[in-house]
C-alpha cells in the first residue's frame, strides 16, 4: 500500500517520514508551499509543492501516484485561509461555499470528505508515531506541587471547554485564574502573551486535546521549542492530554524540562 503525506510546517512531517520508513512504508508527499520546510525535498521521495488552496491539484497528485491512504502532518495556520496567496481553486471554492462554519474541525473535516469522495482515506496522523504520545503519569522528574496542581485541576475544565468549542487547545493559569486563552496565534504566542501580563511571575500551562479529538488532524504537539518558551516565560508546570498529545524529540524534550525543573504531567 502506498501512503500520501500532506506536509505542513514544523517537525511533524519529518517525523512521520522517519516513522514510516522505519516500518518499510513508502510515502509520497504533497507539501504545502506556504508552510512546509523546503528541507523536506531532501528526504522525500516523490513529492509536489501545492498551495494551501489547491485542493483539486492535491487530489489529482495523489490519484496519479496511486495513493489510497493519506496522513496529515504539520500545522497549516488557520489564517492562511484569509490570505490572498491562499486563493482557492475551483474544488476548494466549492467546498468552502458549502461550509456553514470555517473553524478547524469544519475545514479539515471537509477536506477529509473531499478526499474520501475520491477513494482516498485520511488516517490517524499518529499512525507511525505511537511511542511519542504522552503517557498518563508524571512525565518529568519533578511532580507539580500543590499550587501547580490546583491550577491544573482548575484549568483542565476551562481548557476542555475551550477545545470543545474548537477555539484553541491551550490556556495559561495563575492562582486559579485564567491569564490567557489560545485562539489562532498558537501555543507559544499564547504563553508569551500571558508572561507579559503577569510580568515574570510563575505560570502553569494546560494543553488539551478536544473532548472528541479526531486523531486524523490537529493533534496537540509539544517539543524542544515549547520547553524553551516555558523556560523564557517562567512557566513552572504543564499538563498534557495523555494518549492524544505528541512529544517531539521526546527524550531530549523531557531532559530539557528536567534541567529547568519544569514539571509536566499527562492527565
Amino acid at each position: 500500500m502506498k501512503y500520501g503525506l500532506i506536509a505542513g510546517n514544523g517537525r511533524f512531517p519529518f517525523l512521520v517520514l522517519e516513522g514510516a520508513r522505519a516500518e518499510g512504508v513508502e510515502l509520497v508527499v504533497a507539501a504545502i508551499k506556504e508552510e512546509a520546510d523546503p528541507k523536506i525535498e531532501s528526504i522525500a521521495g516523490t513529492m509536489e509543492w501545492i498551495s494551501v488552496g489547491q485542493l483539486g491539484k492535491m487530489i489529482k497528485f495523489f490519484q496519479r501516484e496511486g495513493v489510497t491512504h493519506v496522513i496529515m502532518a504539520g500545522q497549516v495556520k488557520h489564517v492562511q485561509i484569509f490570505k490572498l496567496n491562499a486563493l482557492p481553486d475551483l474544488r476548494m471554492a466549492k467546498m468552502l461555499a458549502r461550509l456553514k462554519r470555517r473553524n478547524t474541525d469544519a475545514l479539515i473535516g471537509a477536506v477529509a470528505d473531499e478526499l474520501a469522495a475520491e477513494g482516498i482515506t485520511l488516517i490517524d496522523s499518529t499512525t507511525f508515531l505511537q511511542p511519542l504520545l504522552a503517557p498518563r503519569e508524571t512525565i518529568t522528574k519533578r511532580t507539580p506541587n500543590k499550587d501547580e496542581m490546583a491550577d491544573i485541576d482548575y484549568g483542565l475544565h476551562v481548557a476542555t471547554e475551550l477545545a470543545r468549542l474548537d477555539l484553541g487547545q491551550t490556556i495559561v493559569v495563575k492562582n486559579q485564574a485564567v491569564v490567557a486563552l489560545e485562539a489562532m496565534e498558537g501555543t507559544d504566542a499564547t504563553i508569551r502573551r500571558a508572561a507579559e501580563l503577569v510580568r515574570g511571575r510563575p505560570l502553569t500551562v494546560i494543553k488539551v486535546a478536544k473532548p472528541n479529538q479526531d486523531l486524523r488532524f490537529d493533534v496537540p504537539v509539544i517539543g524542544l521549542n515549547t520547553i524553551q518558551t516555558l523556560r523564557e516565560c517562567n512557566v513552572t508546570a504543564m499538563s498534557l492530554t495523555a494518549g492524544k498529545t505528541l512529544i517531539f524529540d521526546k527524550d531530549e524534550t523531557i531532559a530539557s524540562a528536567n534541567k529547568h525543573r519544569i514539571a509536566i504531567i499527562g492527565a
